[in-house]
């Protein structure tokens, strides 16, 4: 039989340790936070009084509302917490922010976002010296709470608020290149691209469709697509976005199998993310294709696997922009830009060679 767990002694106080010295709870303060103010005769008394009543010193919240520092940077994350460890880009963009907070012995708290009322809540009450928003969408609600808390705060990829910056790339710009060298030969191209809202649907359109787009990261590249497609002069109805919920090979696989299979099958995948590419370059695979002569595919972040992948990509140091994005949050002077610069890399998914950079 189990014996259900007692109770945990109670800390011992900071008042306890003062009667059992036979000095003023100041002093005991003192002893632990400003050492030179008290005589070593008090000090030997406290440290003699800490021992034998087994007390810590000052409990850490207690020390940090003192310093009016918390000693920890939030960074509030739009999605579940395991994609801070299951996505290369967060994973990249996380590596950043961590150096930042090792490099000046500040501890990271992550806040992921469950889409549920207590969201805003979890950031408003957060233990937090500054906040580092995940790219997210419009209207979610979390963007308002960390505005409200008054502390350091960026964005990252947008959206922007008022009164706080937002760090990342042109992401219109560089699609705009990077579509252009997905879309050399193509007539039948597609954009495997990232969800529209926080609904997450998974829908096909046109670009000469105009749905409400409230990520800014899938509106910018979408629309960055949209300009290479159309400004070579080929219509809008011809170029397809394939919006995908998740941003995972498993689904860009699935959707782009779906597409080859089907009527228009597309000669051309722009993908937003390298994780979507992959994805529709095994689906080529599958269906016997040859890339680039049958299918072109471009990705988005150079990722390790796009390498060896031989994948068109477009390269972007995500861990420069999380290490900004966390320097600007903990309010330093030193960020070394707003906008970042990309440059596209290309290798064997597409047809012609093409370089540039923001």
């Amino acid at each position: 039989m189990t014996r259900p767990a007692r109770n945990p002694k109670p800390r011992p106080t900071m008042r306890e340790v003062a009667r059992a010295a036979g000095v003023s709870p100041m002093t005991v303060s003192y002893a632990y936070s400003q050492p030179d103010r008290v005589s070593a005769e008090a000090a030997e008394r406290v440290r003699a009084a800490a021992e034998q009543l087994g007390y810590p010193g000052p409990h850490p919240a207690a020390r940090s509302l003192r310093r009016g520092r918390i000693g920890s940077l939030g960074v509030v994350l739009g999605e579940r917490l395991s994609y801070a460890f299951d996505d290369p880009q967060a994973a990249r963009f996380l590596a950043g922010v961590s150096d930042v907070c090792a490099a000046r012995g500040v501890g990271l708290t992550l806040l992921p976002i469950t889409g549920g009322p207590t969201d805003a809540q979890r950031v408003t009450q957060a233990a937090v010296d500054g906040f580092v928003v995940w790219t997210t969408s419009d209207d979610d609600p979390v963007l308002a709470a960390v505005a409200a808390t008054g502390l350091p705060a960026v964005v990252h990829a947008g959206p922007a608020i008022p009164g706080v910056p937002v760090i990342g790339i042109d992401d219109r710009a560089a699609a705009a290149a990077i579509g252009e060298l997905a879309f050399a030969r193509a007539r039948r191209p597609v954009v495997l691209g990232f969800p529209l809202d926080r609904g997450r649907a998974r829908r096909l359109l046109t670009a000469a469709e105009e749905p409400e787009i409230r990520f800014p990261v899938t509106r910018n590249r979408w629309a960055g697509f949209r300009d290479a497609w159309t400004g070579t002069g080929n219509l809008a109805a011809a170029l397809r976005l394939a919006v995908c919920p998740v941003n995972h090979i498993a689904e860009g696989e699935r959707f782009a199998a779906e597409l080859l299979r089907g009527p228009g099958a597309p000669d051309a995948i722009a993908a937003m993310s390298d994780e979507l590419a992959l994805g529709a370059l095994r689906a080529a695979a599958n269906a016997g294709l040859r890339v680039p002569a049958d299918l072109a595919v471009t990705g988005w972040d150079d990722t390790d696997a796009a390498g060896p992948a031989g994948l068109t990509t477009l390269a972007q140091s995500l861990r420069e922009q999380g290490a900004d994005c966390a320097r600007t949050a903990l309010g330093s002077p030193e960020v070394s830009s707003v906008t970042h610069r990309w440059q596209v890399v290309e290798r064997r998914s597409t047809n012609h060679a093409r370089e540039a950079d923001g």
